[in-house]
């Protein structure tokens, strides 16, 4: 019989004043009723030994395609269902689907599946709603996307798929493309995250896309312009604009391949954690065994990620959370504790959930995860349901010092 509570004992628990040692952390039902250095008996309570291992809040995915053989542009629930439990075993505790440039009937049944399963979740991470990355990109910059779907704003397709749906969280776009403004404008204007991408935009356009709502970038540094030369004299690109809007948050695909780890440590330098997020940008290949042979004749995976088969661009990433994290930590020499924050306190707060997700504190959601010294994953806990928990034998014990 499940019990009505659960205790976390023995762990380093990261909340937002620091690493908690000698604490507990209590659940009911699917919050978090208490962190407390107290020693308390519960009735009916399922005791969890951390052995030394770290707790932290679950990651928050804000872009995030597949995994498991799987993409969400197949717009079926198995697939929906399928990805989300395979990268809650990796420390992924909510999802924002992401649908990569395709013809609209295929945003339309998706939309209708993702309204289908945030009201019936099943085992896995939690999907939180769509993010539409397309259509409206620039060819010229289409990295991994199909330049056959892309195309400029049209109002009447983005106001009729807005309306049909509040599914629909997040939309990326190019803000130099001709009714892309205008389109900024409405999709913020119903709270949506309005985000810059495969885009060449330079200062001037930059700066009013900001203004328009474009108050974030997606995959920075990825698809998208820095400084070069036009002739004899140099022009800023898209990276450097964005360094110099003061509140624009952007998210990093922190594999160490799709941005270097010098480049993540830039970045971290510039911004802070407080406007990153790191996101997966995951394919089918991630958290996935199997063969991908067959299914994407465009994409190959190689040296870690996913490329384009004529391996002229690399196409969407294999990575997992916990990797991020990992490489923010070990490649990158990022605080744990920093890149944490940036795998689920900043996401949380740019997709307007942090009131309920995104850190450990009393009355939120128990989305958490324990993992070791070395950043694997041990078990993920979603609205307070063990997942993945091994047997205790599993556990290495690490010393907290």
């Amino acid at each position: 019989m499940k019990s009505k509570y659960k205790k976390l004992v023995n762990g380093q628990i990261i909340t937002p004043s620091g690493i908690l040692r000698n604490h507990s952390l209590i659940i009911s039902g699917n919050t978090i009723a208490e962190i407390t250095e107290r020693t308390i008996e519960i009735d009916d309570c399922e005791t969890i030994d951390a052995r030394g291992n770290y707790i932290a809040p679950g990651c928050i995915d804000i872009h995030l395609h597949g995994g498991n053989g799987h993409d969400f542009t197949e717009a079926a629930p198995e697939a929906f269902y399928t990805i989300a439990e395979a990268h809650a075993r990796h420390g992924t505790t909510a999802i924002y689907a992401t649908l990569a440039a395709a013809p609209r009937t295929t945003f339309e049944q998706a939309i209708r599946i993702c309204e289908q399963v945030m009201v019936d979740p099943k085992e896995g991470a939690r999907i939180m709603g769509l993010h539409l990355e397309g259509n409206y990109l620039n060819k010229t910059m289409c990295g991994g996307q199909d330049p056959h779907c892309l195309y400029n704003p049209d109002p009447q397709e983005y106001h009729e798929l807005i309306t049909s749906t509040h599914c629909i969280r997040r939309w990326s776009a190019s803000p130099e493309l001709p009714g892309a403004m205008e389109f900024g404008r409405y999709a913020t204007e119903r709270g949506i995250l309005v985000s810059l991408a495969h885009t060449v935009a330079d200062y001037p356009i930059v700066k009013a896309a900001f203004e328009a709502g474009y108050t974030h970038a997606t995959h920075f540094y990825n698809a998208m312009t820095g400084v070069h030369k036009n002739r004899e004299f140099k022009h800023e690109g898209t990276i450097e604009s964005i360094y110099l809007m003061d509140d624009m948050t952007v998210e990093l695909v922190a594999d160490g391949i799709h941005v270097p780890p010098v480049i993540l440590q830039l970045v971290y330098k510039f911004m802070g954690p407080e406007r990153i997020a790191l996101v997966t940008d995951s394919m089918f290949a991630a958290a996935f065994s199997g063969s991908v042979e067959g299914i994407d004749s465009r994409i190959i995976v190689e040296d870690g990620v996913g490329k384009l088969a004529d391996r002229s661009a690399l196409a969407s990433s294999i990575a997992t959370s916990d990797r991020l994290i990992r490489t923010m930590v070990q490649k990158a020499g990022i605080p744990l504790t920093d890149a944490i924050r940036m795998a689920s306190e900043t996401p949380a707060r740019i997709m307007h959930i942090a009131d309920k997700k995104g850190t450990i504190e009393k009355g939120k959601d128990a989305d958490i995860i324990l993992f070791d010294t070395d950043i694997n994953v041990l078990t993920t806990i979603v609205g307070g349901k063990t997942l993945l928990w091994p047997p205790l034998s599993y556990f290495p014990p690490n010393s907290l010092s």
